[in-house]
């Protein structure tokens, strides 16, 4: 598996924590989403968003679609945002 990096990185912030984490790659990607989303959050653009992220560090996917997927999945999460 390859770390693949986003050509646009994500930043998201929780209403919670009210802290900006800046996402730059797949491997940071896909840890946030197994081990710090929330679990009442993962929803179908959450599936589709970890499912890109492996298939994009297996190179069977590029890495700009694996980016929006967890944009996607950000946004159906209710976290704030900002992409650039």
């Amino acid at each position: 598996m390859r770390d693949e990096q986003f050509d646009v990185p994500v930043t998201i912030e929780s209403e919670r924590s009210g802290k900006p984490l800046t996402v730059t790659g797949t491997v940071q990607a896909a840890s946030l989403l197994v081990d710090g989303w929330p679990d009442e959050e993962r929803g179908p653009k959450y599936r589709s968003a970890l499912k890109a992220m492996m298939d994009a560090m297996e190179q069977r996917r590029a890495v700009g679609p694996a980016r929006r997927a967890f944009a996607a999945a950000a946004r159906e999460a209710h976290l704030v945002v900002r992409e650039g």
